[in-house]
């Protein structure tokens, strides 16, 4: 196994967010959850207009929430 792997995807966007904001992720997952099933770009105008954070960033926690939804 390469020790090189890099993480890929939204959850490459982590790391930058959680030093960004301040929040874990974990923190982030909660308040999307709690805004119910509203679709992708209401859930991303959300936490851009509620909670400041930058498109990239919000689309990333979106995109990968509503990913490990769809498995669950």
């Amino acid at each position: 196994m390469a020790d090189d792997a890099k993480v890929k995807g939204p959850a490459s966007y982590f790391p930058s967010i959680e030093k960004t904001y301040g929040h874990p992720v974990a923190h982030w997952f909660k308040v999307i959850q709690a805004l119910g099933d509203k679709k992708h770009m209401e859930l991303v105008a959300h936490l851009k207009s509620e909670h400041k954070l930058g498109h990239g960033h919000a689309n990333a926690l979106v995109a990968h929430h509503l990913a490990q939804a769809k498995k669950a």
